[in-house]
């Protein structure tokens, strides 16, 4: 992977940035991203945040070496510390990690959103807790995708400013995914069913405490809403 050739999974993000977009990377590694939106006419400028030194200065040495260090800012900083207002940044990407700490960035500097008018987010895991985010803070699924690389499945999700509401099956599955049934989408909730029936067998012969009831409840309610949708 370079910035003139991405992975499938940050293509697939880059494929939804909009045509002119003034976009802001986060956690942005090598900077390939903002690289390849700007080498390919997508984004018009870009900001590259990075909080861990190391990358950080890997990005700086590939914008260098891409001749982009006039349309692509790269800042050392913590999340969306990086956004500054005199950037414009209307379109934000943050790929690449956990869902609760896509969650946790968005939350910490709320004011960088005030601009920003998309957000594409790629959560390695926990795609959920992504969605019950949105839908309290005034976000909406405009679209979503779902992959299969190096046998690793990656949800993607397109939020713009807006209300929702979603039924248990879709804050769960996505709405957009449920209703498609990609075969990526298919191999991680039959992965995910099998898992939850091994842990039901598994707690069947359990002392029945409390606890051990309530996650006894919450297997099945899973099993249900997956048995639902595939």
């Amino acid at each position: 992977m370079n910035a003139q050739k991405l992975s499938k999974r940050l293509e697939t993000v880059a494929k939804f940035v909009p045509t002119g977009a003034v976009v802001a990377d986060i956690g942005s590694d090598h900077a390939y991203l903002p690289c390849y939106l700007i080498h390919k006419g997508i984004a018009s400028s870009a900001v590259a945040g990075e909080v861990v030194k190391g990358p950080f200065e890997s990005a700086v040495g590939q914008v260098q070496k891409e001749g982009l260090t006039e349309k692509i800012t790269v800042r050392l900083a913590d999340g969306l510390a990086a956004v500054e207002e005199t950037d414009h940044v209307d379109t934000i990407t943050i790929a690449g990690m956990g869902g609760p700490l896509i969650v946790s960035i968005l939350e910490k500097h709320p004011k960088s959103l005030d601009g920003v008018t998309r957000l594409i987010l790629q959560p390695n895991i926990h795609a959920k807790v992504i969605r019950e985010w949105a839908l309290v803070n005034n976000w909406a699924i405009l679209d979503e995708d779902i992959l299969e690389e190096d046998d690793k499945i990656y949800e993607i999700l397109v939020l713009q400013r807006g209300p929702m509401k979603l039924t248990a099956s879709e804050l769960l599955f996505g709405p957009k995914l449920m209703l498609r049934k990609m075969p990526a989408f298919i191999k991680k909730w039959t992965r995910e069913k099998e898992n939850w029936q091994r842990v039901l067998h598994s707690i069947e012969g359990a002392e029945q405490t409390p606890e051990i009831a309530e996650k006894r409840a919450e297997l099945l309610g899973q099993l249900k809403l997956v048995e639902g949708v595939l």
